[in-house]
């Protein structure tokens, strides 16, 4: 017998098991990378941010979408790790209401330290997906998160 209910719907099961498949990697690649490193996995998202970023900095407003916090939030987690030395404000030299988030040396050492690690456990997560699955993989994740023309608040 099918169901017809919407609570069966294939998408739902979909999103959901996307959301525990990225719930479980976060919660154990981040556990590993603050064990093994001493950093926290969010503080390493704002880091690699930063310095994959030409000149090293973001506005805050450009770090917040991208780490998917709210303003308020990244106000308070930039201050955390402003505070350990791995990233400092910079004022907006043309525009007052802007301030930027700025890696640090102390940062980038940091940040690639936790990468050596960060990138051998990745190796073990997905050593059963060979270049192919990997490649379909990216290319299906770089889909849903670009902005779609129906997409919900957007």
């Amino acid at each position: 017998m099918t169901s017809s209910s919407p609570i069966d719907d294939r998408l739902i099961t979909t999103f959901g098991r996307l959301l525990e498949a990225a719930n479980r990697l976060e919660r154990e690649l981040g556990t590993a990378m603050q064990n093994e490193s001493g950093l926290p996995q969010v503080w390493f998202e704002v880091l690699i941010r930063l310095a994959r970023t030409e000149g090293g900095q973001l506005t805050m407003g450009a770090l917040a979408e991208d780490v998917v916090l709210t303003t308020s939030g990244i106000t308070r987690l930039v201050d955390r790790i402003a505070a350990a030395g791995y990233i400092e404000r910079r004022p907006c030299p043309t525009d007052r209401r802007v301030s930027y988030a700025a890696i640090t040396d102390a940062g980038r050492e940091a940040v690639e330290r936790a990468a050596v690690t960060h990138a051998r456990n990745l190796r073990k997560t997905f050593a059963t997906f060979d270049d192919g699955e990997l490649a379909l993989l990216d290319g299906l994740l770089d889909r849903l998160r670009g902005p779609g023309p129906d997409s919900p608040g957007r």
